[in-house]
């Protein structure tokens, strides 16, 4: 029997660069954020360094589609927590849904679909062993494997 899924959280303080004038995110900063949250998940997560996985395997982690509701503000100097879970895994692809949480309430949602890829065709790859069995761990019940 496989263990209860996990998630991959990380906890970090908004910054000034984060936001526009009013002193709110700026919500294509969230964007960059995601990435960000992703990238440790691959390496922290998952164990796997993700510059080895472009630099050395050329493979890449495409996003193919990505949907996102603002649900609250977050302001300069806020602590938010960034919560990853994988909602579907595929032969090529995963879905995740990321939610930004402050201490209040969530303040952003999204979700986001991956696409696995050979950076010498930049065609769809099968997901490599490797990172399948790490992502299963976060896969939520409801998901296809």
């Amino acid at each position: 029997m496989n263990p209860a899924p996990i998630t991959f959280n990380k906890t970090f303080r908004v910054q000034f660069s984060h936001c526009d004038p009013a002193g709110i995110v700026f919500f294509p900063q969230y964007m960059v954020m995601l990435n960000n949250h992703v990238e440790d998940w691959v390496c922290e997560g998952l164990g796997i360094r993700y510059s080895e996985m472009i630099g050395v395997h050329r493979i890449g982690m495409p996003t193919v589609s990505l949907n996102c509701e603002f649900t609250a503000i977050t302001h300069h100097g806020d602590d938010v927590t960034f919560e990853l879970a994988v909602v579907k895994l595929g032969r090529s692809s995963l879905g995740l849904e990321v939610r930004c949480l402050g201490a209040d309430r969530q303040r952003m949602k999204i979700q986001q679909v991956i696409v696995f890829t050979s950076l010498e065709t930049h065609q769809p790859i099968a997901i490599p062993n490797d990172f399948r069995s790490g992502i299963a761990r976060y896969l939520r019940a409801d998901g296809n494997v």
